[in-house]
């Protein structure tokens, strides 16, 4: 799918929203934030946990039983090296401090919550949403420098970066009522990307600041996972139905 219709299918789901739902209409609308461990998979280089943060906003439809989301927010992806030993100009080995690989990607999410579905007073729900991500920005400038001084491109370089990537969001959570307008949420999701994050192509004779030899990097290509924890507040736009 392309991801330039996405805003024609957001601008669907929120038509839907508006539909009659029991004997009022309207949507739920909100604000949620949390924790993000980031995850990718580099080419037989093994990588570390990336600890961030991520927000969006929200609008969701009215129903009991299933309800259409839209959301739209900014994460926070990457991974991170954490403990490994380089060397150093007189051969001396050294521990640099953590080295992160942050993506900021704005990140729009469409799909549907199965309500009550342990019981018909159950305030759990589950989720499937589709995604699509624009990466705004990356860190990787910091480590221009490393591969500039070697002449190599062992570290990522923001040339390969692929700025348009889509995916899924699986997960779950839970609903609390503080009063008929206002709500809290609980969520718990799993987000991995189908396309590539990064695309590299192999190159020969890298200088490897770890092994101080030269390597042949193969394709490079890297892809996100993220688990996120989210909390938040939902707010009710009632609309009644006067006959």
């Amino acid at each position: 799918m392309k991801l330039r219709f996405l805003p024609l299918l957001l601008l669907f789901v929120i038509t839907c929203f508006t539909a009659k739902a029991q004997d009022y209409g309207g949507y739920y609308f909100g604000l949620k934030g949390g924790l993000l461990l980031g995850t990718q998979a580099w080419n037989n280089f093994e990588r570390d946990p990336l600890v961030k943060y991520q927000g969006a906003v929200f609008i969701e439809s009215v129903d009991d039983a299933f309800s259409l989301f839209a959301q739209a927010g900014l994460h926070r992806k990457g991974s991170a090296i954490r403990g490994r030993n380089f060397i150093g100009i007189n051969n001396e080995p050294f521990r640099p401090p953590t080295q992160e690989f942050i993506f900021n990607n704005v990140v729009l999410t469409v799909g549907g919550k199965k309500k009550n579905w342990l019981s018909a007073s159950s305030t759990w729900h589950y989720m499937f949403g589709l995604r699509g991500d624009y990466t705004v920005s990356t860190n990787l400038d910091e480590y221009k420098p490393i591969n500039e001084a070697n002449n190599s491109l062992f570290f990522p370089d923001d040339a390969f970066v692929q700025k348009w990537n889509f995916g899924v969001t699986l997960g779950g959570g839970a609903e609390f009522e503080l009063s008929e307008l206002v709500g809290v949420i609980l969520e718990l999701t799993v987000n991995p990307d189908f396309s590539l994050q990064y695309r590299q192509p192999a190159i020969p004779n890298v200088y490897s600041p770890i092994t101080q030899t030269n390597i042949s990097i193969p394709e490079r290509t890297i892809r996100n996972v993220t688990f996120e924890i989210s909390a938040g507040f939902r707010f009710l736009r009632k609309v009644e139905y006067i006959d």
